[in-house]
């Protein structure tokens, strides 16, 4: 493998042999990632003897990958955002962050300067840039309305590290989360394969009969349940621990057990709500303008030291306040 500039090119060892393409650059420190893989094919920029791949394409033995990066975003594109933010840790190669709801994680259509990555400009200098995109420092994602536990890189070796580390499903994460009814089973499995709603854009479903994951189409996702606590007003604190993390993830696979996640405007959440007898609780929960989903724990392996590092974060006063009501003790 050798590497001038923003081009390098990869020399397929048997190992590589008849492997994806998406697959083998994941594991390049450059991309991290197979969606970044399949980006860079989509845009054509790789190639194999002048011929532009595609991210399914098995190369041989012998072959020789050439992979052109463009040229990452400068950090001072991003516009700094004076948002309290709360540190549980920092050093010289990480940021531990409590996410506030509501926050964004990094800029998109719609939030271009006021999401956490613009309030790191703002605390944090030289955070680690990844690949061609507005996201320096971040290695995985919270959902807008999702609070909770989340770890950013400030530098690249650091960035590459933690991304293996959640490449291999080798962090540990768990989440809580208050859903509507109580599940017939304490504890279980939820495994399917997700991919977009046909119908609606915005959210997610398990393809039909992909129960247990089997099948290719889709993304196979596993999450690990418990039930923490049950109230006789018809709720449950659910403990969640992921196996992989794919977008909304926890969210259908809870919906589709039949115990949507309080709040939850797209996984029907919301309209249970309109079902209770409590007037109090109803409004409480139309006026909470997040979902009942937090992310607890987070535990990784430091880059530089090698030492497991754990933190915990407990639920934010507002859902406090509303496990309470709900007859929930919050764990």
């Amino acid at each position: 493998m050798s590497s001038t500039g923003d081009d390098f090119e990869i020399a397929i060892s048997e190992e590589q042999s008849g492997i994806r393409l998406d697959k083998i650059l994941a594991d390049h420190p450059h991309i991290q990632s197979r969606s970044r893989a399949a980006q860079l094919c989509g845009l054509g920029l790789i190639t194999c003897e002048g011929k532009k791949l595609k991210p399914s394409f098995k190369p041989e033995v012998g072959d020789r990958v050439k992979v052109h990066l463009p040229a990452p975003k400068k950090e001072s594109d991003l516009v700094p955002y004076d948002f309290p933010l709360e540190f549980l840790y920092e050093d010289s190669d990480v940021v531990v962050v409590n996410k506030p709801a509501g926050l964004v994680v990094h800029p998109s259509l719609g939030h271009t300067d006021d999401t956490l990555v613009n309030a790191l400009i703002f605390h944090v200098k030289n955070l680690s840039m990844g690949f061609q995109e507005n996201r320096p420092g971040i290695v995985h994602r919270l959902d807008r309305d999702t609070s909770g536990v989340l770890v950013v890189a400030k530098n690249d070796s650091a960035h590459a590290f933690l991304a293996k580390q959640f490449r291999e499903k080798t962090v540990h994460r768990i989440y809580q989360a208050a859903v509507f009814g109580h599940p017939k089973s304490p504890s279980g499995v939820l495994c399917s394969r997700l991919k977009r709603h046909p119908t609606d854009r915005k959210r997610f479903a398990s393809i039909p009969g992909s129960l247990g994951g089997q099948g290719t189409d889709g993304k196979r996702a596993v999450t690990h349940y418990r039930v923490l606590s049950q109230s006789a007003g018809g709720f449950s604190l659910v403990e969640c621990r992921l196996e992989t993390g794919r977008t909304h993830q926890i969210r259908v696979h809870l919906s589709e057990l039949g115990h949507p996640i309080v709040g939850d405007p797209l996984y029907g959440g919301v309209t249970r709500a309109k079902n209770l007898k409590s007037v109090s609780l109803r409004k409480q929960i139309s006026n909470l303008g997040r979902i009942g989903l937090h992310a607890r724990e987070l535990a990784f392996i430091h880059p530089k030291t090698g030492k497991l590092l754990s933190f915990v974060s407990d639920w934010p006063t507002d859902m406090q306040n509303l496990l309470g009501e709900m007859g929930l003790s919050g764990v």
